[in-house]
């Protein structure tokens, strides 16, 4: 059973249902993740014993921010659309994610998940099919140059993609006007701080290979075909780790029905996982796995 025929088994009621957005869901989501994020940045500004033991949950933390720069490309995480924008723009500086540019990169990305020709992210670098390129996958190399230079060439107006609307080309060229403007900043208060190098520069190097893992898990090995019940991976994890991702290891549930928010997916897994034709059963027996397959 593909995924449209999957969803199209579900009831009108049923699918307007997981369709409800909630600001106080995703507030207080977005509470308990910035109370977690703010402990650890504490911890390092205060030096408190043994403070270097935080800069590996600030870094995961802080590069987990993706997974909620993705849901707000989407307008789920909040039912109030200037929310999801605000959010999705604030956490762009730390990830070098320009957000107005990612959301279509995103959305194309769904219209075209594992195609080959065109989808965006394989485009972006093919996934590694060597331990030498799984090496530089896992290091976040090939994530920060892109970003990098993705930022230089829309700050510059080279925005050639066939995805990005015209029409936002001036937004995309200002947002990364301005983002650079920022890590100049950054750059030059590191001349009278070491601060952001440990809050945010040495915390996203360590953090960026736990969130590679993560994204390789959600497509990687999986069937090059249309159905996104078999074309994306559910992984099957502890709470913890869904609610860092915000549930998006429900994955293939997600590009199924991508208007569901993220508090509403476990239940949209219920309908869909007797019809689940790529899963795994944690993401250390999918890094085994996958692991195996390098030449």
């Amino acid at each position: 059973m593909d995924h449209r025929t999957a969803l199209a088994a579900l009831s009108v009621t049923a699918k307007n249902t997981l369709q409800q957005r909630s600001d106080r869901a995703g507030l207080m989501h977005l509470a308990g993740y910035m109370f977690a994020l703010c402990a650890t940045s504490l911890w390092i500004i205060t030096k408190a014993p043994f403070w270097q033991m935080a800069i590996l949950p600030q870094g995961v933390l802080l590069m987990f921010l993706f997974t909620l720069s993705h849901e707000c490309t989407h307008y789920t995480p909040f039912k109030t659309r200037w929310i999801n924008d605000v959010t999705g723009h604030a956490v762009s500086l730390p990830l070098i994610l320009p957000f107005t540019w990612f959301r279509y990169f995103h959305l194309a990305h769904h219209r075209h998940t594992n195609d080959p020709q065109n989808d965006p992210e394989l485009e972006h670098g093919p996934r590694p099919e060597t331990w030498h390129d799984f090496m530089i996958y896992l290091s976040g190399w090939g994530y920060w140059r892109a970003m990098c230079l993705t930022l230089l060439r829309n700050a510059c107006g080279i925005i050639q993609a066939s995805y990005l609307p015209t029409r936002k080309h001036t937004s995309i060229r200002r947002e990364a006007c301005i983002l650079l403007i920022a890590y100049l900043f950054i750059g030059l208060s590191l001349t009278m701080s070491s601060l952001a190098l440990y809050l945010w520069i040495i915390p996203a190097l360590i953090g960026q290979p736990f969130l590679r893992l993560y994204l390789l898990a959600e497509h990687g090995h999986c069937p090059l075909v249309a159905n996104m019940l078999a074309n994306s991976r559910t992984t099957f994890t502890n709470r913890l780790v869904r609610a860092l991702a915000w549930n998006m290891p429900y994955h293939a549930e997600h590009h199924s029905f991508p208007n569901v928010p993220f508090h509403q997916l476990p239940h949209l897994h219920k309908s869909l996982k007797p019809h689940l034709q790529s899963t795994s059963e944690s993401y250390t027996t999918f890094a085994h796995s996958y692991s195996r397959s390098l030449k």
